[in-house]
C-alpha cells in the first residue's frame, strides 16, 4: 500500500465528514446562503495567497528539475486558475480583488496558513509535500463526488463543482501524491510520522475551514 493511500485511511472519518458538511452539501445542491458561500470565498482568498506561497517553498525544496517545475506550474494554477473563479466570483458581489486583499483572516484561516508557512520554512521536502497534499487532493475528490451526484440549478455552485471536479485537478493532486509517495519511500521512521503528522493536522483544518464559514467565525471579542 503507498504512503499516500495510508494517510487517506488514516484521516478517513476527516474527509468523510467534509463531503457530508451542510457547506458542502449546500453547494452540491444549490441551497447554500449566498451569504454564507461569499464569507467562505473571501477567507479561501486569503488562505490561497498563503497556499500559493507554500507551494513556492515546495519548489524551492524540490529534489530534482522536473519536481521544481511541477510545483512552480501548481504555484501558477492556484494563483492564476483558482483565484480567478474566486475574483469572478466576488465580482458579481460588488466586491473588487484589492477589497480581498485588505480582508482580515479569521481564525482559523490564520491558523491553518500559519502552520502551512512554519512547515514550509522549517520542514524537510516531504513533510511539506505532505501539509500540501490535503488541500489539493480533498478539493479534487470533493468536486468530483459532488459532480457525480448532479449539478445545481444555480449557476455559481455549478461552476464551482465544474473546476474542482475537473480531470486536470485530479491529475495534479494525482501527481502530488505521486511525489509524496516516492519522497516518502525510503523515510526514517521519525520522519514518516511527522509526515503522517503533517497530514493530518492539514485534514483537520480542511474540515475546521468549512466549519467556520459555516458558523460565520470571528475573533473574540468579535471586530
Amino acid at each position: 500500500m503507498s504512503v499516500t493511500t495510508e494517510l487517506r485511511q488514516r484521516a478517513g472519518p476527516l474527509w468523510d465528514a467534509q463531503l457530508v458538511h451542510p457547506l458542502v452539501r449546500g453547494i452540491g445542491d444549490g441551497t447554500l446562503a449566498i451569504e454564507t458561500f461569499g464569507l467562505w470565498l473571501r477567507q479561501d482568498y486569503l488562505f490561497l495567497i498563503d497556499y500559493g506561497r507554500t507551494l513556492g517553498y515546495a519548489a524551492a525544496r524540490a529534489p530534482d528539475l522536473a519536481t521544481q517545475q511541477g510545483f512552480a506550474a501548481a504555484m501558477h494554477e492556484t494563483l492564476h486558475t483558482e483565484m480567478d473563479l474566486h475574483r469572478s466570483y466576488v465580482a458579481e458581489f460588488g466586491i473588487m480583488a484589492a477589497d480581498l486583499e485588505r480582508e482580515a483572516m479569521l481564525p482559523t484561516t490564520q491558523a491553518y496558513t500559519d502552520f502551512l508557512l512554519r512547515t514550509a520554512a522549517t520542514a524537510d521536502f516531504a513533510e511539506i509535500v505532505a501539509a500540501i497534499l490535503p488541500c489539493m487532493w480533498g478539493y479534487s475528490d470533493l468536486g468530483r463526488a459532488l459532480a457525480r451526484q448532479g449539478f445545481p440549478a444555480d449557476e455559481r455552485y455549478a461552476r464551482w463543482i465544474t473546476m474542482y471536479a475537473a480531470d486536470e485537478f485530479a491529475t495534479l493532486a494525482q501527481w502530488c501524491r505521486d511525489v509524496l509517495d516516492t519522497a516518502a519511500e525510503h523515510l526514517s521512521p521519525a520522519a514518516r510520522h511527522r509526515v503522517e503528522t503533517a497530514f493530518m493536522i492539514s485534514s483537520r483544518y480542511e474540515l475546521a475551514f468549512w466549519e467556520m464559514a459555516w458558523r460565520g467565525e470571528n475573533w473574540m471579542p468579535p471586530e
